[in-house]
């Protein structure tokens, strides 16, 4: 990941028993190409050992403030310097506590105190220590003074209650990483994305619709966030969880899609257009199930509203961006479309070459605004396939 060069994360693993999930972000964490130093505190290491970390960072486990004596520099200090970010997880009320106080008693709160980096903290404990009113009067606090948090989810806790209290899943917490260390080039915008397929009912069993995974869609959605944009996400059935931070528009039909996205679209800098909306429908929707003893069916379609051309004639100043999936004549047929449908841009890619299209989660796309430039880019993942989306879309703003 290109964002994570020469990134170092300072990890604290406070005491808890989801130490162990810990375990599993350092590893996502090296294999996303982030150097990883961890810091334990005594508690934490009453649940994992030392090195168990050691061996997935590659790093020796800082422990002890005053363990780090061969060193030229203060060691507390040299860690708060590196670090790009630093991540607390499992976060306990013990040591939100002591930060919020000040207190400076070990290696890893002595880190906070010096540290000039950003903070993010994943709280995780009991449901009922959890919603304890100065439990939540001193991470309002740290909010206040720029401290990022992830909150926990809900669920089975290892004390045996249910409820708000779980560290959230590895994955989750990587991804509050990358959106927290992105660079915020698109703080500015409030994009309007669309995501997925359309399902058009035939009958209450059946629909048309297409191979749209929606996977795309969602990856705007995730980098735009971590670019500081506003997101808001109008997405048709999928089986994707929703990015943290966006807002989620769920739609079935191209008529929800079209209403939900001409609602949300006076609020929008720009809009990808991302989703696979549906151009037919069945002309007539049968109230009970079509049986196969009924004969052979004749299916009517209509065509549905185009939604891009009806934004194109109304986007006073928007920048809007287009998709086309195509099977031949890639170029001549995207340059159509960009411009009977008044786009700024568009994204065209042959669904039938390998590792490009539906379901996957890589595409090879080829880019192209209404000055004529081409851009055509090489197979890549969806993700940076978003960024590149965006680099374009700055450079449009910055053009204007």
């Amino acid at each position: 990941m290109e964002d994570a060069e020469k990134r170092t994360i300072v990890l604290g693993v406070s005491g808890g028993i989801a130490c162990y999930k810990a375990a599993e972000l350092v590893r996502l964490l090296v294999q996303e190409g982030f150097s990883v130093q961890v810091v334990m505190t005594r508690e934490a290491m009453e649940f994992v050992t030392p090195l168990t970390f050691q061996t997935l960072s590659g790093r020796p486990v800082a422990t002890e403030t005053f363990s780090l004596t061969q060193e030229s520099e203060i060691g507390h200090i040299r860690l708060a310097g590196q670090a790009h970010l630093l991540v607390i997880a499992p976060a306990t009320a013990n040591i939100i506590g002591k930060i919020t106080a000040g207190i400076a008693d070990d290696l890893l709160t002595t880190i906070l105190m010096a540290t000039k980096a950003g903070v993010l903290i994943a709280p995780s404990m009991n449901v009922h220590m959890f919603e304890n009113p100065i439990l939540q009067e001193n991470i309002g606090k740290l909010k206040a003074l720029g401290y990022h948090f992830i909150e926990p989810t809900e669920g089975y806790l290892a004390c045996g209650y249910e409820g708000k209290g779980r560290l959230p899943e590895p994955e989750d917490i990587l991804e509050e990483i990358r959106r927290l260390l992105k660079k915020k080039d698109l703080i500015d915008e409030r994009l309007l994305i669309t995501a997925g397929p359309n399902q058009e009912p035939l009958d209450p069993v059946r629909y048309v619709s297409n191979r749209s995974s929606g996977k795309m869609g969602y990856a705007l959605a995730r980098v735009g966030l971590r670019r500081g944009a506003k997101v808001t996400l109008v997405s048709g059935p999928t089986s994707l969880v929703p990015p943290s931070g966006a807002r989620l528009i769920s739609v079935r039909t191209a008529a929800e899609m079209r209403e939900a996205v001409l609602q949300e679209f006076a609020n929008a800098t720009a809009v990808v257009m991302a989703a696979a909306v549906a151009d037919y429908r069945p002309e007539q929707y049968v109230s009970k199930k079509l049986k196969r003893a009924e004969g052979p069916i004749v299916l009517k379609l209509q065509p549905n509203p185009d939604i891009l051309r009806e934004l194109g004639e109304r986007k006073n100043g928007r920048i809007l961006i287009g998709f086309a999936a195509e099977t031949e004549a890639l170029v001549k047929n995207a340059t159509k479309k960009l411009r009977e449908k008044h786009l700024d841009l568009i994204v065209a890619n042959d669904v039938t070459q390998e590792g490009s299209g539906f379901e996957g989660d890589t595409n090879a796309a080829t880019l192209m605004d209404r000055k004529g430039a081409v851009h055509s880019l090489p197979l890549m993942s969806k993700e940076e396939l978003a960024d590149r989306i965006y680099d374009y879309l700055i450079e449009i703003r910055n053009s204007r």
